[in-house]
């Protein structure tokens, strides 16, 4: 019996991992405002827009984790964090922002696609089909 799935499972769990820390709009937006050079926390979360503070630490430690973005404390009063993309993080910043640009360019167009889904599709339940691996309408 030959194999359905022809990609190795350690394949699958690297993209998914790099994925999900880079796939969320504010990683996107992090490291965007990054690209140009080293912020300070406050000069990050004023030029991010919209994120609060927690969800800004929890963004830069993913990605000080992940080896993206480099954090360095300095011993003032009150103390200053600042943080920089690391040669990885400058490395992801160019696939980042074509995606990132191709959404603005493109977001109205998925939108009306979204509707055009919806209307069509009206108030059917869409699963997947396992068996031909795409969509289809329950009870259709």
């Amino acid at each position: 019996m030959k194999p359905r799935h022809l990609h190795l499972s350690e394949d699958c769990r690297a993209v998914s991992g790099v994925l999900n820390r880079v796939g969320d709009k504010w990683t996107v937006l992090v490291v965007t405002k990054l690209g140009p050079g080293r912020m300070r926390f406050s000069e990050l979360r004023e030029a991010v827009g919209g994120i609060s503070q927690k969800m800004l630490t929890a963004t830069l430690r993913g990605l000080e984790r992940d080896g993206f973005v480099v954090r360095e404390q300095f011993p003032t009063i009150p103390p200053r964090v600042e943080y920089e993309l690391t040669d990885l993080g400058r490395e992801l910043l160019e696939p980042v922002t074509a995606l990132a640009e191709w959404a603005r360019r493109n977001g109205e167009r998925v939108a009306r696609a979204r509707e055009r889904f919806d209307r069509i599709a009206g108030n059917s339940s869409w699963e997947m089909d396992e068996e031909s691996e795409g969509s289809r309408a329950v009870g259709q």
